[in-house]
């Protein structure tokens, strides 16, 4: 039996690498028979160029840039061919920690985007999600050359009146290379279900914040896109609001959005691994309603529906019911919580991913 493990990263316990070893491993307690094909995926979000690097290869090149918080921090850009690959995370993520998303910024984005246009690439793919920031991506295009009469650079509370936005020097920055945000989700910018409203309270906004800085934000857009309401789409687009509105910085720039999964899905060929599987093992720190919206479990159970190859889920948490969960093509969901115990997940993860897989494989292996 041949049995594709293609999972993200376990949020703040695993990388996406680490969580494939640890179910092949406790997958061949059991199965050892069964041939394990490993197949780390991302979503845009952290871990999204060491899964590339890990299927793809390519050259590594390490740039200083001003981090969220205002201090010096390393991005990674991934080189293979002429394509180069960032992760917006490694500049503005909730890794870094304070300050508050109310000040915090994606400057050190827009000098990543910078330097990777510096190296000669035909395009480059900026991944998206796992932000500390919220601020409508005014930094990345501030550190790209766009001028403003407010600071770009102070998070969503420096844009408290401003009323123009001038983006020409940016744009000329990234003439001629084309762009991609590889987006987590596919949020708009504002409202309801919009960047802030949805993500603001993981990055430390209470509900005062959030009315606050979505007002902040709309009038952003009117500043930067115009005030009616076909030069305000733009920010209505799917993704305009990932990583806090990093998508909408990107998208005017003249980016292409795409979902993160399927970038990473076409680049290290996971049509094909599933098409040549007889089951497609997934999995993430968190399976839950935010799962449909751009994640890695969902992305890799529509590839392996498309073979009719049953998907099977492990997770630290699983809060999808059943319906739902076949809803997104998924066959079971295994919750390490609840079968390796919490205290177990978090001291010893590889080796309670280890244990939970090696349950999974009694049920589905032949």
């Amino acid at each position: 039996m041949r049995v594709l493990v293609a999972p993200d990263k376990f949020a703040g316990t695993l990388s996406a690498p680490e969580a494939a070893r640890a179910i092949a491993r406790g997958w061949a307690r059991t199965s050892p028979d069964d041939e394990v094909v490993r197949l780390p995926m991302a979503d845009g979000g952290p871990g999204f160029v060491d899964a590339l690097h890990d299927a793809l290869g390519g050259r590594l090149h390490v740039v200083p840039v001003r981090g969220s918080t205002g201090a010096e921090v390393p991005v990674t850009l991934l080189v293979v061919d002429d394509v180069a690959y960032l992760e917006s995370a490694q500049a503005c993520g909730l890794q870094l920690g304070p300050p508050s998303a109310r000040t915090a910024s994606t400057w050190g984005v827009g000098e990543a985007v910078s330097a990777a246009v510096d190296l000669g690439v035909s395009s480059v793919v900026v991944g998206l999600g796992g932000s500390a920031t919220n601020d409508g991506g005014a930094g990345l295009l501030g550190a790209l050359g766009a001028t403003a009469d407010r600071p770009l650079d102070a998070g969503p509370d420096g844009l408290r009146g401003i009323t123009s936005v001038d983006l020409d020097a940016a744009r000329q920055v990234v003439e001629g290379v084309d762009l991609v945000a590889a987006s987590d989700v596919d949020v708009p910018l504002l409202g309801l279900f919009g960047a802030t409203k949805t993500f603001g309270p993981q990055k430390g906004l209470d509900d005062a914040d959030l009315l606050e800085v979505d007002g902040l934000l709309d009038a952003w857009v009117d500043a930067v896109c115009g005030p009616t309401p076909a030069q305000r789409r733009v920010a209505d687009a799917p993704g305009a609001g990932a990583a806090g509105g990093l998508g909408l910085g990107l998208l005017l720039l003249g980016a292409d959005r795409r979902p993160g999964v399927a970038v990473v899905a076409e680049a290290v060929g996971l049509d094909a691994a599933c098409a040549d599987a007889d089951l497609v093992v997934s999995g993430e720190g968190s399976y839950d309603h935010t799962s449909r919206s751009g994640k890695v479990v969902h992305g890799v159970a529509q590839v392996a529906g498309r073979h009719a190859r049953p998907c099977v889920a492990i997770a630290g948490r699983v809060t999808v019911g059943a319906r739902e969960m076949r809803a997104m093509g998924v066959e079971s969901a295994y919750a390490m919580l609840d079968l390796a115990g919490e205290e177990r997940s978090f001291a010893d993860p590889s080796g309670a991913l280890a244990d939970v897989a090696e349950r999974v494989a009694r049920t589905w292996s032949r």
